[in-house]
């Protein structure tokens, strides 16, 4: 029988960029990338998404967008610019991604134009979700607002929204055209969510570069008590570790290995279960915690090994326990393990630690074991109360 076979590739580049106070009339690495990307002779417009809080926290920041875009002529800024919500209930509600479909068909923002969504991790999801459906893809810029989204999701490929109470159900693999990573919008963080970002850098740390978890504990007191420096630091190796794996091997994770997603199968329930109290970075530090301790137990790490764990993470002002873990008998727990099964795509594949600095991918896990870990905690929790 006849037949075609079809098979290109795609390349995909973008950079990610480390600036402070990126709409300053003197800073000209935004617009210089704006006005220089694609085909000259497209008329350009752009339109900013904005987290409600950070909106908030930056008065003038629409007036700065507005001054630094009046006296060029070759892209147009669409205004007023788009507000919504920050936190996961912008991935909750549809009504937030309709908000933002509805402003890219209002202003005409075609595949020659850019979203620019400037905010948190689940801002920065959900509009890359709509930037990637809209007339199957508009252009979209990251403007990472928080830890987290600075060195971890905001550099990544992933967009998505939750959906049939599953976190992430909907969804895309679209890389943004780039990323600009301001150190200035850190700066009016609460302390709750200048922490929680740290976590996703233990995390690629344990699983990958033992020097960097090193320098984490070094550094941890120093990154609590929210010094500057460090925390510029941590959020570039964070985030080249990150870049570095996505390249490596399965950016769209067609398989079912995901070791960047060390700590977070018991997070992402965890989040659910607390109807997302606590934050993203909180709940995997205690996911961390979790499989550290469930390594130990299976024999992989040493005692000494998963205090040095535990350790950091004190240190760095997280809690290691939350007493939705242990609800029903842990059966919360174990559905948010199957939860992730199904999310994989039916084979489990649990990223855990061989040694500190040192991933190992296990397609099981013994839930006996899993409850031991919990009780651990919990008793680790009780004594240090």
């Amino acid at each position: 029988m006849n037949h075609i076979q079809q098979k290109f590739q795609v390349a995909f580049s973008y950079n990610i960029q480390f600036t402070e106070n990126m709409f300053h009339p003197e800073n000209h690495l935004f617009l210089d990338f704006i006005t220089q990307y694609g085909h000259a002779a497209f008329r350009k417009k752009i339109l900013f998404i904005i987290d409600e809080g950070v909106a908030q926290h930056h008065p003038d920041l629409q007036e700065k967008i507005s001054l630094y875009f009046h006296q060029q002529t070759q892209v147009q800024l669409v205004s007023p610019f788009v507000i919504i919500p920050g936190g996961e209930q912008v991935k909750n509600a549809l009504q937030y991604f309709d908000q933002v479909l509805q402003a890219i068909d209002d202003y005409g923002i075609d595949r020659h134009s850019f979203v620019a969504a400037i905010g948190g991790g689940a801002v920065l999801d959900m509009v890359g979700y709509a930037a990637a459906v809209a007339h199957r893809g508009v252009k979209h810029i990251r403007i990472p607002t928080t830890v987290l989204s600075q060195n971890d999701s905001g550099v990544g490929v992933k967009n998505g929204i939750n959906f049939f109470g599953k976190k992430n159900f909907l969804g895309t693999f679209a890389p943004p055209v780039a990323v600009f990573n301001d150190s200035a919008f850190l700066a009016t963080l609460n302390d709750r969510d200048w922490r929680s970002g740290i976590a996703e850098a233990v995390k690629v740390a344990l699983i990958k570069d033992l020097a960097f978890f090193e320098w984490l504990e070094k550094n941890a007191l120093a990154l609590a008590a929210r010094d500057q420096a460090a925390m510029a630091r941590q959020i570039f190796r964070c985030a080249e570790l990150h870049v570095q794996h996505i390249s490596s091997g399965d950016p769209f994770e067609s398989g079912s290995a995901r070791p960047l997603d060390f700590g977070h199968w018991a997070a992402h329930k965890l989040e659910y279960l607390t109807q997302f109290s606590i934050r993203h970075g909180e709940a995997v530090a205690i996911g961390i915690a979790l499989d550290a301790t469930y390594s130990h137990l299976k024999g992989w790490l040493t005692e000494t090994e998963l205090q040095r764990i535990l350790q950091v993470l004190r240190n760095l002002g997280f809690d290691l326990y939350h007493p939705a873990l242990a609800e029903n008998d842990k059966d919360n727990l174990w559905r948010g393990l199957n939860e992730f099964r199904e999310h994989l795509g039916g084979q489990l594949t649990i990223t855990l630690l061989k040694a500190l600095g040192k991933g190992e991918e296990v397609h099981e896990m013994d839930f006996a074991l899993v409850k031991q870990a919990v009780d651990y905690l919990a008793q680790v929790a009780e004594i240090s109360a």
